[in-house]
């Protein structure tokens, strides 16, 4: 996982204090996502493995939720969930934030690890692997 802390520390304290918007970018098109929460939490192992070519370096993971309200991403996210899929990819979203009086623009990559959907949205639950700012 290449997550750099502080920055990730950075932009969890900006969307605890003031939603920040978020985006995620997939075929050509951005679907924005609400509800968005960002928490270093235990995954469900007692100790370091592969999971789907993901390795998780130990048992704790930075994890993200969000939902997303416009259902024709459904289809697309079928072959980026972790599990029964043997090849998946990561999901890139996008944000802003504050640093040091300038405006950073974030990219989060993430797994997709399980979805709930409602007649009128998506929840999708992730596990960030990498944040880059560009």
């Amino acid at each position: 996982m290449s997550v750099n802390p502080d920055l990730l520390e950075t932009l969890m304290s900006h969307n605890e204090k003031d939603p920040l918007k978020f985006n995620l970018a997939l075929n050509n098109a951005s679907y924005p996502i609400i509800g968005v929460s960002i928490t270093n939490s235990p995954i469900p192992v007692n100790e370091p493995t592969t999971r789907g070519g993901v390795y998780f370096s130990d048992t704790f993971a930075y994890k993200m939720k969000g939902v997303i309200e416009d259902l024709s991403i459904v289809p697309l996210l079928t072959k980026k969930m972790l599990g029964p899929n043997t090849e998946f990819g990561e999901l890139k979203i996008t944000t802003q934030i504050e640093s040091e009086g300038k405006s950073v623009n974030l990219e989060i990559f993430t797994n997709l690890t399980n979805s709930v959907q409602t007649p009128n949205s998506i929840e999708l639950s992730m596990i960030i692997v990498k944040l880059n700012s560009v």
